[in-house]
């Protein structure tokens, strides 16, 4: 990434539904095994937001993509490219939630995509073809990519890792050279040995009925624990080698529970940034959005210059590691 035009992630937009709900009035915990229950309310989640004035996805990612364009005073028509994160669930099969999203904005005239099922990952592959086609079409000046999140399951439990919240982010991004962060690279990886390790098998049950599934529990805890470790080794390593970094400023990664992070933090020999927590404590999981509102939560206490390392994974498997450097915000530039 780092020889061609600098992509910039121009502006970060995050949109939380107004209903709020502490994690310990979840009315299904209550019904949980004790040891489930108490690892529930351990994982340093103290509220989620809950969509319920929002029937699906595609109305959140609406919500948060309109406001990203009337504070960066874009009108729709002037996007390129319109990249969609897909959801948990569609809300139909064979329709197109990403052509739905464009018609909302009134975005005729964008190159209007989708791209998924590396669950939270997904949203680091949109970066990477929202960059691929800024550097690739001259004629291109705006690339939105919006993820939205909102449980699929009436349960926001997911054993064993963490508390489902809905919300929803938008990202502009541009090669202006002004915004948040320039994206100065970024490895996506995966490995289909794990693509069904959680599911819903959502054929055989109705949609009141469906229930998030750890295939094999000690495969996510334990095998899948060590896997990933090597390949952040790995894709880290690689990753500031080959940009010529020897150290980062800040490192985030997508919120879970408090304690993958200190799994992470021991595992990696790095410290993850207090906005994680902060993040996970006030919303809870939300799947590809967590990254993007960690990046704006992050964007406050970072100084211009300040080299950013982004890791994401998903139990799918895959993993990402990206290299973003802050850059002056849009109000200190000339637009």
């Amino acid at each position: 990434m780092n020889d061609a035009a600098p992509v910039t992630l121009e502006s970060i937009v995050f949109y939380a539904p107004e209903r709020e709900v502490s994690a310990r009035d979840l009315a299904e915990l209550e019904v949980l095994p004790i040891a489930r229950r108490e690892h529930a309310r351990a994982l340093g989640i103290d509220t989620v937001r809950v969509a319920a004035e929002l029937d699906h996805e595609v109305d959140l990612a609406h919500a948060a993509a309109a406001q990203l364009l009337q504070e960066s005073g874009i009108d729709a028509s002037e996007l390129d490219a319109l990249v969609m994160v897909q959801g948990r669930a569609p809300h139909y099969l064979l329709a197109s939630e990403a052509t739905r999203l464009q018609h909302r904005l009134g975005a005729h005239r964008a190159f209007t995509t989708t791209v998924g099922d590396l669950g939270c990952v997904s949203v680091s592959a949109a970066l990477t073809m929202a960059a691929a086609l800024l550097r690739g079409e001259p004629r291109f000046r705006f690339v939105l990519v919006v993820a939205a999140a909102k449980s699929p399951t009436r349960a926001r439990y997911r054993p064993p890792m963490t508390l489902l919240g809905d919300g929803a982010a938008a990202v502009l991004l541009t090669t202006s050279g002004r915004g948040r962060y320039e994206l100065v690279d970024q490895i996506v990886r995966s490995d289909g040995r794990y693509a069904d390790l959680f599911r819903i098998d959502y054929r055989t049950a109705h949609e009141q009925e469906w229930v998030e599934e750890c295939a094999d529990e000690p495969t996510y805890s334990f095998k899948l624990a060590v896997d990933s470790r090597s390949r952040f080794t790995r894709l880290n390593s690689e990753l500031l080698e080959r940009n010529g970094i020897g150290s980062v400023d800040t490192v985030l990664m997508q919120n879970l529970s408090v304690g993958a992070f200190a799994f992470w933090e021991e595992a990696l020999d790095l410290e993850i940034d207090p906005v994680c927590r902060r993040a996970l404590a006030a919303y809870g999981h939300l799947g590809s959005v967590d990254i993007l509102l960690d990046l704006e939560y992050a964007a406050a206490t970072q100084d211009p210059g300040a080299l950013c390392l982004v890791l994401n994974s998903s139990p799918v498997a895959a993993w990402s590691s990206a290299l973003l450097r802050r850059v002056p915000d849009l109000d200190t530039q000339d637009r």
